[in-house]
């Protein structure tokens, strides 16, 4: 929210030969993240730390929240494709800003209470900054490239549609540190891949996934041979979505996050009364 956006293209797809893109100068810029308006109605964020690996900070995690919001009630925009920058989609958490940052406000309070009280209140606002891709009333594709590591993790699992290149892995690196993850990815992550062994497994080893078990698992969609395919293709999906009408798009995502979390009577109920609003556009 510093400076206005930067005329920085979708990297990954303007560098090889596409259309510039257009960026939409009403929305403000941010530190860690590039905007985009790569084609009409379609919206390009990309996590921009890549000397970091796109590793979250305290400034990343709050822009994303910011972002997804913003785009959420930006009128103009119909489908959002997250990507990284750089080597790595994103590593996780950055431990060195968590430290520097948090921990030493954490162990300055007087006593154990109120350092839990602030613990509590600084994971609220980390899976409240995920959580707004979720609520994002426009379809979000991640686009998943080499390391997906802990936090990167949780963040896609907030994604509606998740491919990646054949590259690509995935981690959920949080016992490894001595944490349970606490943003999402334990309480999404089940409902997305219907393997409740294979959940357990890699949350308590922490092991890598490959593409392909990913792929078969059902954590993503459609693998890739590289980014430059991966890239090019998920605009063509994103086109495909932009190109349906906004208000049955947005209808199906609220259906669909919210029958996730009810009985399928409640999520009838639920599609059954905003369905009057499709009916009389």
């Amino acid at each position: 929210m510093r400076r206005f956006l930067k005329g920085l293209c979708y990297h990954s797809l303007i560098r090889n030969s596409a259309p510039k893109c257009r960026l939409q100068s009403s929305l403000p810029s941010f530190s860690h993240i590039n905007v985009a308006n790569p084609r009409k109605h379609i919206y390009a964020v990309e996590l921009n730390r890549p000397e970091k690996s796109n590793a979250l900070n305290l400034v990343l995690w709050s822009e994303l929240g910011q972002c997804f919001r913003l785009l959420s009630s930006l009128e103009s925009c119909r489908c959002i494709v997250l990507s990284g920058n750089g080597k790595n989609f994103c590593s996780g958490i950055d431990l060195v800003d968590f430290m520097t940052n948090i921990a030493g406000t954490m162990s300055s309070k007087s006593d154990v209470s109120r350092r839990a009280l602030f613990a509590e209140g600084i994971v609220r606002r980390f899976q409240d900054d995920i959580t707004a891709v979720e609520l994002c009333n426009k379809p979000v594709i991640a686009a998943v490239h080499n390391g997906c590591i802990g936090a990167g993790l949780n963040l896609i699992t907030a994604c509606d549609v998740r491919i990646c290149t054949s590259d690509a892995w995935f981690q959920l690196k949080e016992v490894d540190i001595g944490i349970a993850a606490d943003v999402g990815v334990l309480q999404r992550m089940p409902k997305i891949v219907a393997n409740d062994s294979f959940m357990r497994e890699i949350s308590f080893t922490a092991r890598k996934v490959s593409s392909d078990e990913a792929l078969k698992q059902g954590l993503v969609s459609t693998v890739y041979a590289d980014r430059e395919s991966m890239m090019k293709e998920v605009l063509h999906l994103a086109s495909t979505i932009a190109s349906k009408s906004p208000v049955a798009v947005q209808g199906t995502k609220k259906a669909l996050v919210y029958a996730r979390d009810h009985s399928v009577q409640n999520g009838l109920d639920q599609v059954g009364d905003d369905e009057e609003a499709c009916i009389h556009t």
